[in-house]
């Protein structure tokens, strides 16, 4: 564990529980956090999304014994209406799932694939300056071969709210390099405004969604729209890149993203968490009920994968590692 003093502040953790694959990721969610966060003084909360003109189907929790699981772990399961999201953009329940938070205590949302390692209170968040998971690659924007670049792409959405720009950008990196612009996975964030945070967050999706700017003509927004608009909020909030390195991500959760990779790639110590949190007969008889879940933890293909890999000597691309998992017919998901 990195050797920084501790966050006092009591906060919330959100993440989003829904019908299917959610709902089970959510339950090995709550199940480490449990074992991680005792005494954990602020709520753990799930934002369920309900049925609604936005949604072709229900959404909601599937399955009774994940919500008594939920509860047995301190979880709280809070429904809420989508207003602008739905079937056509399910990342943006995190969006919305926001407007469940007290509006009295400071954030951490995590989306649903999240295992945790150690008490969050060791993480020394600075809630004032909101901000997110660095854990991401190049994934968006794609500049087209003749224009335009990721200035005037970037510069562009921060045109559109009245955004300062230059204070942005990370000017360690080369002009027209990635990482020089404020980019974040979703998959962790916070802030210390829960409300004012939802806010930005819809008004600059939606707003980035219905009259995006002309030099956005050429890049998908599905599913990149939610990491378009979070840098623009945590700009405007006052923060920017994260200033402590190792915990999240780290030593304090895995955003472990899909079980075979997670088998391929964690460290050990991560691998013994998950199969100690999923091993008491209460949490497998619910587990088990995830076909991916059964067959990747319960019948062994996450180890056998695991097994086919040297963690110091991994493939360079993530598909190489695909690859090799389905060859050997050890891929769930």
């Amino acid at each position: 564990m990195p050797d920084t003093p501790p966050n006092t502040k009591p906060f919330n953790v959100l993440a989003v529980i829904q019908g299917g694959r959610l709902e089970f990721e959510a339950c090995l969610f709550a199940a480490s956090f449990h074992e991680a966060n005792p005494g954990f003084e602020g709520r753990l909360i799930f934002a369920e999304p309900q049925p609604g003109p936005l949604w072709q189907g229900d959404p909601r929790v599937r399955h009774d014994e994940v919500r008594e699981l939920i509860d047995q772990h301190g979880g709280e399961i809070v429904p809420f209406d989508s207003q602008h999201f739905g079937s056509d953009y399910p990342h943006g329940n995190k969006i919305e799932a926001l407007r469940v938070l007290p509006e009295d205590a400071p954030f951490v949302f995590f989306d649903t694939d999240t295992l945790h390692l150690a008490p969050l209170a060791d993480v020394p968040f600075d809630f004032a300056r909101p901000s997110a998971s660095m854990m991401r690659t190049a994934t968006w924007p794609e500049p087209p071969l003749y224009g335009p670049g990721y200035t005037a792409i970037w510069k562009a959405l921060y045109d559109k709210f009245g955004l300062e720009f230059e204070g942005s950008l990370d000017t360690s990196f080369p002009d027209e390099y990635w990482e020089r612009y404020l980019y974040f996975n979703a998959g962790w964030f916070y802030g210390d405004d829960p409300a004012k945070f939802a806010e930005l967050f819809a008004r600059y999706a939606t707003g980035i969604r219905d009259e995006t700017p002309p030099e956005l003509d050429s890049q998908s927004l599905n599913p990149w729209l939610d990491q378009v608009a979070l840098p623009l909020v945590i700009h405007a909030l006052g923060g920017g890149r994260p200033e402590f390195d190792g915990f999240l991500d780290g030593a304090t959760t895995c955003h472990w993203r899909v079980l075979p990779l997670l088998y391929a790639r964690a460290p050990d110590a991560v691998i013994e968490t998950l199969e100690r949190v999923a091993a008491p007969n209460r949490i497998k008889k619910v587990l088990k009920l995830h076909d991916p879940f059964k067959r990747g933890i319960y019948q062994g293909r996450g180890l056998r994968a695991r097994a086919l890999f040297d963690r110091e000597n991994l493939p360079v691309k993530e598909q190489q590692i695909r690859n090799i998992i389905k060859k050997n017919n050890l891929w769930v998901r």
